[in-house]
């Protein structure tokens, strides 16, 4: 069986898109889905996400990370969900879509990028070496030094397999600042097991972090990931995090057939 694809990436962190309103892909596959994902046997992504219709003109996405397991909110797919549906028609310049952990907003900005609403943050938790929060997907935050030549996959791996996440773990985000709302970010990610480019729940949650640890004082925070740049802007109010906008592009990459194994 084959089936239309579309890859995108959204700061390098890229994804397999799939056109699923007539329910022809095999969902319980996860298989098939991290086949599809692997880097030298199949397309090559990050992830897999599935558009889906509801009901009319209703929109959910459906996350796969590339280990072929369904997963929690991706920001930057959800950047690539928004791009993808414009460029089947289905939407102008803005969206409403349901997502793993609940509803979302996005619209493009005049310079073409998109601002997809995240959810609302109320708990941040503060230890004395990292913050630990849930912006959709649940992300460790960790200050160091040296963020370039940092081992960031033995170092993420330790933390995500470690005792202190248990066995659902967590993705890792290791953060150095530039500037008073500037900062550079590296994400180990769960599910991908290894670093990636870019991590848009990870990045709301650097912003969110430097801002509650008082690293800044500002509310639109600029994110250096090594795929390219992001913003996550926000209003405080007493303690919750609100009106949670992560904006950055979403490129469409290339499109074919792809063959579902049996």
């Amino acid at each position: 069986m084959t089936i239309p694809f579309y890859k995108y990436h959204g700061t390098g962190n890229d994804f397999i898109l799939i056109d699923n309103r007539t329910a022809l892909f095999p969902k319980s596959n996860a298989r098939a889905v991290a086949q599809l994902c692997h880097r030298n046997f199949g397309i090559g992504a990050d992830g897999l996400i599935l558009l889906e219709e509801n009901f009319p003109g209703q929109y959910s996405m459906v996350y796969y990370n590339s280990d072929g397991n369904l997963s929690s909110m991706c920001g930057n797919g959800g950047r690539c969900f928004v791009a993808f549906a414009k460029k089947l028609g289905l939407i102008d310049q803005e969206m409403n879509f349901e997502a793993p952990d609940g509803p979302h907003f996005a619209q493009y900005t005049a310079q073409g990028e998109i601002a997809l609403q995240m959810k609302s943050v109320s708990e941040v938790a503060v230890h004395p070496d990292y913050v630990f929060l849930n912006t959709g997907s649940p992300h460790h935050v960790q200050v160091v030094t040296e963020l370039a030549a940092y081992p960031v996959n033995k170092a993420g791996a330790a933390i995500r397999y470690g005792e202190l996440y248990g066995s659902a773990g967590s993705n890792v985000n290791f953060v150095e600042p530039i500037s008073a709302n500037t900062f550079a970010v590296r994400t180990y990610e769960r599910g991908v097991e290894n670093e990636t480019l870019s991590c848009g729940t990870g990045v709301t949650a650097v912003a969110i972090a430097m801002h509650k640890l008082q690293h800044t004082t500002a509310t639109a925070v600029e994110l250096h990931t090594p795929g390219g740049n992001l913003t996550v802007s926000f209003i405080e109010i007493d303690g919750t995090y609100q009106e949670v906008l992560l904006t950055g592009p979403a490129q469409f990459v290339f499109s074919g057939e792809l063959s579902i194994p049996e």
